[in-house]
């Protein structure tokens, strides 16, 4: 990926986050899963509920991945995050659309609500709370190890 690519989807991903945050999210980017599957954003609130965001920047970038749908078991309500100018007649219409740049977004479409199973909900949170934690470990302290690489 260019630099101009990664530069754009981490600006989708901050517009992203202000506006989950605004919804009473917590946000992680980059999260795996037990799946190994990686989600571009993940949101937490205080009453458990679990949203994906998966960024998409081109119709390019949708049609080459079909690993998406192996995020649904792991959240409640899943969107796809696209810039302004992403024609959204190509999203799938079982998902949400999150419209995003770099200084907030808007839903454009509000996803089904299907809650997670909860063992897998319980799982996830944890690994949230692990993930959040490690990150801030390391904000905190550069040069700590805890010996996993």
């Amino acid at each position: 990926m260019s630099s101009d690519a990664i530069r754009e989807a981490r600006d989708l991903a901050r517009g992203i986050g202000r506006l989950l945050a605004s919804m009473g999210y917590r946000t992680l980017t980059e999260f795996t899963f037990a799946n190994g599957r990686r989600a571009d954003v993940i949101g937490l609130n205080a009453g458990g509920d679990l949203t994906i965001v998966e960024i998409k920047r081109t119709t390019a970038d949708l049609r080459g991945d079909d690993k998406w749908p192996e995020y649904l078991p792991y959240c409640d309500t899943f969107y796809f995050g696209v810039p302004d100018h992403f024609p959204r007649d190509t999203l799938p219409e079982s998902t949400g659309i999150i419209v995003a740049d770099r200084f907030g977004a808007v839903v454009e479409r509000e996803p089904p609500f299907e809650k997670a199973h909860a063992s897998r909900r319980r799982s996830v949170i944890l690994n949230f709370g692990l993930a959040a934690a490690d990150r801030l470990q390391r904000l905190g302290d550069p040069e700590w190890s805890d010996g996993r690489g």
